[in-house]
């Protein structure tokens, strides 16, 4: 399993400790980096069931700077797969990923449910 993360953020860094804590594997990934690849991004969307959207990190001051929340709604999904690509801040993180699932963002109760 790779955990996808931004080492400084906080939600992060907790979502570290609850896996370690809950003795779960993983490798870390730093998302910056080692910024996921336009692949990687569209294997995990189609794998992971969400929409797309929750694959920016609409908090990130990048995704304020571009303006993306007017600009997403008129971007095809194909656009917005390589604008993740190319920067691992415009990512929701942490990420866990595996041949199965694909988890954005922390949510404990999400985290127990489909990791232990």
């Amino acid at each position: 399993m790779e955990f996808i993360c931004y080492p400084k953020c906080s939600t992060c860094q907790k979502a570290k400790k609850w896996l370690d804590e809950n003795k779960i594997e993983y490798t870390e990934r730093h998302i910056v980096e080692a910024n996921p690849t336009e692949e990687e991004l569209k294997t995990w969307y189609d794998r992971s069931g969400l929409l797309l959207k929750k694959f920016f990190n609409t908090s990130g001051m990048l995704y304020k700077e571009m303006k993306l929340k007017d600009r997403l709604p008129e971007m095809s999904e194909e656009e917005q797969i390589k604008l993740l690509a190319t920067n691992g801040m415009l990512v929701k993180r942490p990420l866990v990923v595996d041949e199965e699932k694909v988890l954005v963002g922390f949510k404990e109760a999400e985290w127990k449910e489909k990791l232990i």
